[in-house]
């Protein structure tokens, strides 16, 4: 097929073209790019998922999705690359405006997330799995489950989840960010 047939079919959600091209075909391509950038996806195919959607969904302003524009002066494939990329680019600088934030509000954050090692052990074990079961991204909980509960160090816990430290700090701060906030939703903070 050519890249207008697959565009075509692709805008009117053929699924046999979506899984053939789309989750078959660009897999490679989204697979590295999934390995090369930051994303809060747990797998591949969750990230493919949140980029069908996002070049699928109507711009809110143009009610007009990215496959809708596409111009095809590149080929498809190409062009999902570069929308790919685009994404995560974009997913990593909100990320830095969430650190951003997080880092204003430094001093009672700092308190909090330095006595986490202290406090989770007054908590019944039944409590704190559940507190930690609250917390909606599952690498964030599992790196609280490693790194206090089963008292690993940074470096091992890094390494059991295979991240780089410079990634594993960035993902401790937010798995800790998270997990008080599921501290305050049941009241323990």
């Amino acid at each position: 097929m050519s890249d207008r047939e697959i565009v075509a079919a692709l805008l009117a959600r053929d699924r046999a073209v979506t899984e053939a091209y789309f989750y078959r075909k660009c897999y490679p391509l989204f697979k590295s790019c999934f390995d090369k950038y930051y994303t809060d996806c747990d797998t591949c195919l969750e990230f493919i998922n949140e980029i069908y959607l996002y070049i699928m969904l109507p711009n809110p302003q143009t009610h007009q999705s990215y496959m809708e524009r596409f111009s095809f002066r590149c080929t498809l494939t190409g062009w999902l690359r570069i929308v790919a990329e685009s994404y995560c680019h974009q997913l990593f600088r909100k990320r830095g405006e969430i650190i951003q934030e997080s880092l204003d509000d430094a001093d009672r954050f700092t308190e909090l997330a330095d006595s986490l090692s202290i406090e989770h052990s007054n908590f019944a074990g039944e409590d704190l799995q559940h507190v930690l079961a609250m917390m909606p991204n599952v690498r964030y909980r599992e790196l609280i489950q490693l790194r206090y509960v089963d008292n690993y160090s940074n470096e091992q816990t890094a390494a059991k989840l295979g991240m780089t430290m410079d990634n594993y700090y960035n993902k401790h701060l937010l798995a800790k960010k998270q997990f008080i906030t599921a501290l305050k939703k049941e009241g323990l903070v």
